[in-house]
């Protein structure tokens, strides 16, 4: 691994890998999400299932925290050795006119995203392991019998603060997956005929995915 990690092809590679994995898990999440809007006690069975389920919680959490953590420091990693390996500025060879605005500042959207995943992580992610694993609750119920996981979600969207840093957090997520996930594809590739239809389809999902998250948020934050 350390081999492949040492050249710029398998750097890229391998970021290409963790932003293939993390993408297909952003789609997942969005799919349990939707179902908070359209059916609140199917949202709280799923919840329940992805949170006691041990396959999800002691296999394929860790490996998404790692996929997480990978693809964040193998972004940096990249943004320094891309720098370092520049000969002239971009005012002498004019990179502006050769790449897109989201391409030359893929470093700052993630770091936006980066820091937005954390407060993610701070408002979900560690009560629930707190729940669950310090105090010791399994059962996923309120004290009226009822899963909890929908009433908490629609708590978390109540202050207008935190619903506008997810929307503005979403949009960052789209601009970067507006060149990310096409030059996924590059990386490991995927130089064909159905070159075309995928850049088609990356627009598609690095639009609607991100705004499907802004409409769940409004959505709760109206109607809560």
């Amino acid at each position: 691994m350390s081999g492949i990690l040492n050249s710029s092809i398998g750097r890229k590679f391998a970021m290409a890998l963790s932003a293939f994995f993390l993408m297909i898990f952003l789609l997942q999440h969005f799919a349990i999400n939707s179902l908070s809007v359209c059916s609140p006690d199917t949202f709280n069975k799923v919840s329940h299932f992805m949170g006691t389920f041990w396959v999800i919680q002691y296999l394929l959490q860790p490996v998404l925290i790692f996929g997480v953590i990978f693809h964040f420091i193998m972004g940096f990693v990249l943004e320094i050795k891309n720098n370092k390996a520049r000969q002239v500025s971009y005012a002498k060879n004019n990179g502006g006119a050769n790449s897109t605005w989201m391409s030359r500042n893929m470093i700052w959207s993630g770091g936006f995203i980066l820091v937005f995943l954390i407060i993610h992580f701070i408002d979900f992610w560690i009560p629930e392991i707190n729940t669950k694993y310090i105090v010791g609750d399994m059962s996923g119920t309120l004290p009226n019998g009822e899963f909890r996981y929908y009433e908490e979600l629609v708590h978390k969207f109540e202050p207008i603060w935190r619903v506008a840093l997810y929307c503005v957090g979403f949009v960052f997520l789209a601009l970067h997956l507006l060149h990310g996930f096409n030059s996924a594809f590059q990386s490991v590739g995927a130089n064909n005929k159905y070159t075309k239809g995928l850049r088609g389809f990356g627009k598609f999902y690095a639009i609607v995915i991100p705004l499907g998250f802004i409409v769940i948020a409004l959505y709760h934050h109206f109607n809560h």
